[in-house]
This record gives structure tokens, C-alpha cells and sequence, in this order.
């Protein structure tokens, strides 16, 4: 990589950051992409700036034997946006990647879990001890509230508020919002921060809400453990992950009558196109009104 294509490859993740506002973790995905790019061009020897839509669709079709159609759709839309901003800074004319092709994903449903079996994962943790309290709490508040993994872990105790039942959030792109939650996860995390919580953070005076043995923030993949864990215990054989349950809270929401731009918020989707994925749970649920309550089913 020249010094050039290093420069501009650092005003791009600058701008993601700081004028657009992006999460640390969507800036190292596409620094991830545009990095195996830049690798592509420095084996067939040419620049940034110095390049066309063949070259661009020949490392499309080369990922294409190597990757998924999901994963290669990503890359597209980081070549896409990084090279529309190189437009706008006036490093190129015109945009090579603007007529770029996604290859086209099979619509796949999100993954649930049963109301029968989110009850069996919710009894599995024994609020008796500092770990049972944090983990009961951890797994009501998700469940109660269809948190992204990230944004659980992330949370400060000054981010619950227990008097008038909500939490708040910030999601993707750092925007905040206010999700509401139920009396059990209320109840599991006022005992978590009464006793459990108390007895974590005598090491230190950490302002995350989530701790681990050492008193420090838990991580990601220590929710992920603990989360597997519970779910081998609660006889769950449902490859189980904290995104799964927030699928579950969505869906088993809207099988109850709650609209989908309510539930858009609750996620926090920016276009409630991404929402209506879950719109196969309201289908089904109509259909089964139909057979039940038609007179001529």
C-alpha cells in the first residue's frame, strides 16, 4: 500500500467516525473490507486512483468463489461508500463502484426461540448468588427490552431507570433510545443492584451496570458464555445467541398485536424495512385466525 492510498483510506475511517457517527465496530468492518480491496490492487498493481468498474467487478466475481452472497454484498457497499466519498472530497470524478452489482440473498427468517422455551432459559439462572443475580438480570433485561449484545454489555448503572420501568440506549451509529421494560426484569435487576452488584464492585468503581468477578465491565463473549451456558442447562438444543433472543422478543411481540413501527423503535432500525422481516410472524398468526374464526375455513 502507497502512502496515498494510506492517506485516504484515513480520511475515510476519520469521516465514518466523527461526521457520520458510526460505532467503532462498523468502522473496523469496513476497514476490514477495504483493506483485502486494497491487497486485490496491489497484486494487480494498480491504485486507488487509478482503477475502473472491470477491475472492481473482477474482485466482486474473485470474492464471489470464496465468499458468502451476504458477506460479498457487504464488501460491495464498502467499496461503494468509500469511493462515493472520494467523489465528494474530489479525489476522482466519477464514482467506479456507483453501477457496482450486489449479488442477490435468499431472504432468510430470523431464528426464534419458543415462549415455551425463553421461560425454560429464564428459570435456568439461580438468583441465590452474585453470579445467579447479574445473570437473571442480564437475560430478563435482553429478553424484556430486544438489547443488541453490545448495547446490554455497554450499559451504565445511570442507563436503567427501575421507578419508571425503561432503559436508555445508545444503538448503532450512536443514536440513542428509550425502551421500555417489564416488572420482571424491574424486579431481577433492582435485587442484582441491591445485592448482587454490591459484591462485584467492591474492587472497583466501575459505572457499567454488568460486572464480572474482577469488577470489571463484562465483555461480548463472556454474555455469549454465560448465555450458552444457561441454554445446555435449560434443555434448549436450539443453537442459541443473544441475537436470537432479541429475534424472540421482536417476533413473539408482534404475535401479540404490536405494531411493527413500535417494535422498528423498540429495535432501534433506522428503515423499518429491516423490521419487516419479522412481518412472516404477523402472516402466519393472520392464517391462523382465518382457519379458526372464519365461518367457510
Amino acid at each position: 500500500m502507497n502512502n496515498e492510498t494510506a492517506i485516504l483510506l484515513d480520511q475515510f475511517f476519520a469521516h465514518l467516525k466523527v461526521e457520520r457517527g458510526l460505532a467503532d465496530n462498523t468502522v473496523t468492518s469496513y476497514s476490514r473490507d477495504l483493506m483485502r480491496f486494497v491487497t486485490f490492487l496491489d497484486q494487480e498493481k494498480r491504485t486507488l486512483l487509478n482503477l475502473d468498474r472491470e477491475i472492481l467487478s473482477s474482485y466482486v466475481r474473485r470474492l464471489g468463489k470464496k465468499l458468502s452472497a451476504r458477506s460479498v454484498a457487504r464488501h460491495v457497499s464498502s467499496l461503494r461508500r468509500f469511493f462515493r466519498f472520494l467523489v465528494r472530497e474530489g479525489k476522482l470524478e466519477v464514482n467506479p463502484a456507483r453501477l457496482l452489482e450486489s449479488p442477490k440473498m435468499p431472504r432468510k427468517l430470523p431464528g426464534t426461540l419458543s415462549p415455551q422455551e425463553v421461560e425454560r432459559l429464564l428459570c435456568a439462572p439461580k438468583p441465590v448468588s452474585p453470579k445467579g443475580q447479574r445473570d437473571l438480570a442480564m437475560l430478563e433485561l435482553l429478553y424484556a427490552t430486544g438489547l443488541r449484545v453490545s448495547e446490554l454489555v455497554g450499559l451504565r448503572i445511570s442507563s436503567i431507570n427501575l421507578e419508571s420501568g425503561y432503559v436508555r440506549t445508545l444503538g448503532k451509529g450512536s443514536k440513542e433510545r428509550v425502551v421500555p421494560m417489564g416488572e420482571k426484569a424491574r424486579t431481577a435487576l433492582a435485587r442484582y443492584l441491591e445485592e448482587g452488584r454490591t459484591t462485584l464492585s467492591r474492587r472497583t468503581n466501575s459505572a457499567y451496570l454488568f460486572l464480572n468477578f474482577r469488577g470489571k465491565p463484562l465483555t461480548r463473549q463472556g454474555f455469549w458464555k454465560i448465555l450458552k451456558g444457561y441454554a445446555v442447562q435449560a434443555g434448549i438444543r436450539k443453537n442459541i445467541t443473544p441475537h436470537r433472543l432479541r429475534h424472540s422478543f421482536a417476533s413473539h411481540l408482534l404475535e401479540a398485536g404490536a405494531d411493527l413501527r413500535s417494535v422498528q423503535m423498540m429495535l432501534g432500525h433506522a428503515d423499518i424495512s429491516t423490521t419487516q422481516i419479522y412481518t412472516h410472524v404477523t402472516r402466519k398468526r393472520l392464517i391462523h385466525l382465518h382457519e379458526t374464526c372464519h365461518p367457510r375455513p
